[in-house]
């Protein structure tokens, strides 16, 4: 019998949030085992709930919502994205400027196959939010992975950026907020990419998803509005801030040196036209989220439940022995460094997947994030109290186990 095997354009595609550990999750709780799941940032399954407002509003419009929108999205919601680009300092956005998606990940998958050719190359972090990496795979271009420099507190490092640029590089992707460190950059640093794209003709791609979700009072500053003269595309998203997951809507906005990428640009329009348009009833809740009280900085703010969680989380994670992380500034999560010297990893993926059959806690392991080394892991800080204490407790009576049982065999080593 002839087998079928998957595309080749597959063959280089790694997804590892929702990878092998956690099949292997699924299978455990098929079998009656309860998880504390660290792993992704799924707000609503954590008792976040989106705004009352917006429910009602989409409910409102469901009767509206049967028919096929515009291919770029309804007129109300990408006019509510038009002004509230324009209130960030973005300069010469217009309604055609703005294209609605099934959430931001729908807007990057498109953006990425209308600018790659096989061969072309994409500049993405390291560590990166994975869906980068793999959309650039599936588009038949190549990720190439600048460094983010944990001892200068996650930052760009501009020189090793300007290392990776040759003929093929198309395009630089920053993730500001950062998935999966939490860092916020400066202004200082987000115009040293902006000059690194003006000098090399690069397209930005703006990955601002966590934008509202910042603490310790930090500012956000849109990069588009620091580059009005680069072709910039900022991907931006209910999912988040408005703890809207499940809606899927998203949005793309272009702005900057659009004369110059006038042929993208109608490369973006044909496949926005080719999926007829992004699901109507998370559209129109668009409107209302932008334009309405944003709730999200009762969260975040001094006193507020995601504030008081990445708090205690740092706190728990970072008195393990071994054990340190950059504090996060912004995001839902936080990723923290396993001492190689005290946890002697060779294959993380494996080590992570132990962890969760001996814990029934489940984490990624960095190298799903396009971090090179074995000694990183990304973890949420979602859930309520109480689960928080107990997962990160048995994170730390599995860590002391895994030193105890190293300490043990380097003991032998010596001797022998």
């Amino acid at each position: 019998m002839r087998t079928i095997s998957k595309s080749s354009k597959l063959a280089h595609v790694l997804y590892d949030i929702r990878g092998p550990i956690m099949d292997r999750a699924k299978q455990m709780e098929d079998e009656g085992q309860q998880l504390i799941k660290l792993n992704i940032g799924n707000l609503a399954v954590f008792g976040f709930d989106a705004p009352a407002e917006i429910q009602q509003d989409m409910i409102r419009n469901l009767p509206n919502s049967a028919g096929y929108s515009d291919s770029k999205g309804i007129f109300a919601a990408r006019k509510a994205v038009m002004h509230y680009t324009q209130a960030q300092g973005v300069e010469g956005v217009t309604l055609e400027d703005v294209y609605l998606g099934n959430g931001a990940s729908d807007l990057i998958a498109m953006a990425t196959n209308a600018l790659l050719d096989d061969g072309d190359e994409l500049l993405l972090p390291m560590p990166d939010y994975p869906l980068w990496t793999a959309v650039t795979s599936l588009s038949g271009g190549t990720a190439v992975h600048y460094l983010c420099d944990e001892a200068n507190g996650w930052i760009p490092d501009l020189a090793d950026i300007r290392s990776k640029i040759n003929s093929r590089t198309k395009g630089i992707v920053v993730i500001n907020p950062n998935n999966p460190t939490g860092v916020l950059y400066s202004d200082e640093v987000l115009k040293g990419i902006v000059d690194i794209a003006r000098e090399f003709n690069l397209v930005i791609l703006a990955d601002e998803v966590y934008d509202k979700v910042l603490y310790d009072d930090v500012k956000h500053t849109a990069l588009a509005s620091l580059a009005p003269d680069v072709l910039t595309l900022t991907f931006n998203s209910l999912s988040k801030s408005y703890r809207a997951c499940g809606y899927r809507a998203g949005w793309l906005v272009i702005s900057g040196d659009k004369q110059a990428g006038a042929d993208y640009i109608e490369g973006l329009n044909m496949l926005a036209n080719m999926r007829l348009c992004a699901n109507v009833p998370g559209q129109w809740a668009i409107q209302t989220a932008l334009g309405g009280y944003q709730s999200i900085a009762d969260l975040v703010g001094e006193g507020g439940r995601l504030r008081r969680q990445r708090d205690l989380a740092y706190e728990l994670i970072t008195a393990i022995p071994g054990v340190t992380c950059v504090k996060p500034q912004a995001a839902l999560y936080m990723f923290p460094r396993l001492d190689p010297e005290v946890y002697p990893i060779k294959d993380d993926r494996q080590f992570f997947l132990q962890l969760l059959e001996a814990t029934r806690v489940l984490l990624v392991q960095g190298t799903g994030f396009n971090w090179p080394h074995p000694d990183h892991f990304r973890m949420v800080f979602l859930p309520h109290e109480p689960d928080l204490r107990e997962a990160i407790d048995r994170m730390a009576k599995f860590l002391a186990d895994y030193r105890a049982k190293h300490s043990k065999q380097a003991q032998a080593a010596v001797e022998a």
